[in-house]
């Protein structure tokens, strides 16, 4: 698979977080089995936003083993983010996937997150929906989790609400239509590339206005 990343905060610090990475217990040979694939977004903006996704992730790194099936990890993460999130108000949405490398087989739970698009290598489009609330507003629940199936030449879009909200000089929204467009019209082409293309038509919708949100896309393609 390639991946590529980025992340663009509305000022000096930001509250967005975006992860992938092979789980502690993983055996390392011949090759680890599951990939950890995380986007994330804080309510709110700057430091104190900031600081709380870094014991998101930090926490996140802690909990997750081989071991842990993705509802009890982000179940977890919940609790957690409850216990921070001062009655609510710093709640935490997000997209949690676990990618088994044999099988190619792509869990996923989306906590309130932004729906993530799936581009297949034949031209379909798909939406991953399946979810729940996002994570620091009831403890104690479970999530939803679905699966599908990553094929040779598949693109998987993850990315943050400053994307689709971010705004031009006449107060319009980029918007999710945009974006659908420019997925439905990627090419066979590296993810960073795609992920260039993506962000240099942000920018130019955008124009001069002054960023508001933080900015953030995962972008993986398959092989």
């Amino acid at each position: 698979m390639d991946i590529a990343f980025s992340s663009r905060p509305a000022n000096t610090v930001g509250g967005d977080y975006y992860d992938a990475f092979v789980p502690d217990g993983t055996v390392p040979e011949p090759a680890p089995r599951r990939l950890l694939l995380v986007v994330a977004d804080v309510a709110g903006k700057s430091v104190p936003a900031a600081l709380l996704m870094a014991t998101f992730q930090a926490s996140l790194r802690t909990m997750a083993s081989a071991s842990t099936p993705l509802p009890q990890l982000v179940a977890r993460m919940n609790d957690y983010a409850c216990a921070h999130s001062l009655g609510g108000r710093r709640f935490t949405t997000a997209f949690f996937a676990d990618l088994d490398l044999g099988t190619r087989t792509l869990s996923y739970i989306r906590a309130g997150h932004n729906v993530p698009f799936l581009r297949r290598a034949s031209g379909g489009l798909e939406r991953l929906e399946a979810g729940d609330l996002p994570l620091g507003i009831h403890g104690g629940r479970s999530f939803a989790c679905a699966s599908t199936s990553l094929l040779p030449g598949d693109l998987l879009v993850i990315f943050t609400d400053g994307v689709i909200e971010a705004v031009n000089e006449r107060d319009e929204e980029f918007g999710e239509a945009r974006l659908l467009d420019l997925v439905r019209a990627v090419p066979a082409e590296t993810a960073t590339a795609t992920l260039q293309r993506f962000t240099s038509a942000v920018e130019a919708f955008v124009g001069f206005t002054r960023q508001h949100d933080d900015i953030t896309w995962l972008v993986l393609r398959m092989e």
